[in-house]
């Protein structure tokens, strides 16, 4: 008998009973804006960036509205300005290149390994051509930062980290997010704390944060802030810097605190259901996995596999075949862009040249959410019919060229 899944890849777990209380007595006082408090209230908004700045240990931390906003605030607080090249990953999401086209800057792709992480070598070849580099750790995938950040500090090129997919993850015991000169998080819905949209944004800067605060839209209010620079940091800054509002409420806030507080427990859960899936997949012909070092402990939300030298019409006909028995894959190397997926020449306001390495790897990369609605037994039937799918369509291409 044909086993099918029948369960959904976008269903989230409920927020939890702790945050939807925290957000009813938000709601219930009216306070959304995280500047309305009354005499001695703190905002929940500054609370969370107390609390995460805490957590991720660094000096200072800005809620915004969304990753993406996080991510253009750190262009523009690290001087990228309009006509900029700024250094960035092939195999990311949209919003990464979106993030430098917003700030007037022209991305300039570096190539992406068999093991999903930026390709050290592209990146020392191309070095020169920027002073800024956009890392992507792109599905949670955490290249050697010691070697990159020697890289870079040594080209004088300043790293800005997207860590939109490794939130609570680290190489070598640094969270990721510590290593640049800001690190960039998402609280989007498929992100590991779940506000529906959001972001958050650290660093150890003072100026770089002071800059930070005024560009999301404190006005003159930034002594309400708490993981911020002391009041005199803004004294020149606060005239210099444009208002562009992108501020998280203090709604969203309440509802990410308790979030914040189980994410230990909530990465040992999602590394449990990737487990599953990598010792059922890790031998099948055909099909590669991405190779994880002792040094990335990371946190895995979703899961990748590559389908190396198949071929379009070979990988189409297994995303069909996948899907009809209830196994919902992304393809990443499909010419057309798919709902959350695209490639680099997708983006056609940021012109590019092939690189045929990366072309390579991006058509062959399969991606699949792995929500905690997910049981382990869920994974392990997942697993079963990806292992019996890709062992059908290998094999009859193999016979096909035999």
């Amino acid at each position: 008998m044909t086993e099918n899944f029948i369960g959904s890849f976008t269903q989230q777990e409920p927020i939890p009973a702790d945050a939807i209380a925290a957000a009813n007595a938000v709601m219930q006082h009216g306070r959304l804006h995280r500047y309305n408090t009354v005499d001695g209230e703190i905002a929940e908004t500054a609370l969370l960036e107390e609390e995460f700045a805490a957590y991720t240990g660094a000096k200072y931390c800005l809620a915004v509205a969304s990753g993406g906003y996080a991510m253009t605030t750190a262009l523009r607080a690290s001087g990228v300005q309009h006509g900029d090249k700024v250094l960035t990953n092939a195999f990311t999401l949209a919003p990464v290149p979106g993030a430098i086209a917003a700030v007037g800057g022209l991305p300039i792709y570096v190539g992406v390994t068999e093991d999903l992480v930026i390709d050290l070598d592209d990146l020392a070849a191309k070095l020169d051509q920027s002073k800024v580099l956009l890392l992507s750790h792109m599905r949670g995938h955490i290249c050697d930062m010691d070697r990159l950040m020697a890289m870079c500090n040594n080209a004088g090129v300043t790293v800005i980290e997207d860590c939109a997919h490794t939130m609570g993850a680290a190489w070598d015991g640094v969270p990721s997010g510590r290593w640049g000169r800001f690190g960039c998080y998402s609280t989007q819905t498929y992100k590991h704390i779940n506000s529906g949209e959001g972001g958050l944004l650290i660093c150890d800067g003072a100026e770089d944060m002071a800059r930070a605060i005024m560009l999301s839209g404190s006005y003159m209010l930034f002594e309400k802030h708490r993981a911020a620079p002391p009041p005199e940091t803004f004294a020149q800054i606060k005239y210099e810097t444009p208002n562009i509002s992108g501020r998280m409420d203090n709604l969203r806030a309440a509802i990410l605190r308790p979030q914040l507080r189980d994410l230990a427990t909530q990465a040992t859960r999602w590394n449990e259901r990737y487990q599953v899936l990598e010792d059922q997949l890790s031998d099948v012909p055909g099909l590669t996995l991405p190779n994880r070092p002792a040094k990335e402990q990371f946190v895995a939300s979703s899961f990748q596999f590559l389908l190396l030298d198949w071929g379009a019409e070979a990988t189409e006909t297994l995303m069909n075949r996948c899907s009809a028995r209830g196994v919902e894959l992304k393809w990443f190397g499909r010419a057309e862009p798919a709902g959350f997926t695209s490639r680099y020449d997708s983006w056609r306001y940021a012109p590019s040249e092939p690189m045929p390495a990366s072309d390579r790897v991006l058509a062959g990369i399969v991606d699949m959410r792995l929500p905690l609605t997910f049981s382990l037994e869920d994974c392990a039937l997942i697993a079963r019919i990806i292992r019996d799918e890709v062992s059908i369509v290998y094999q009859g291409m193999m016979a096909a060229t035999a």
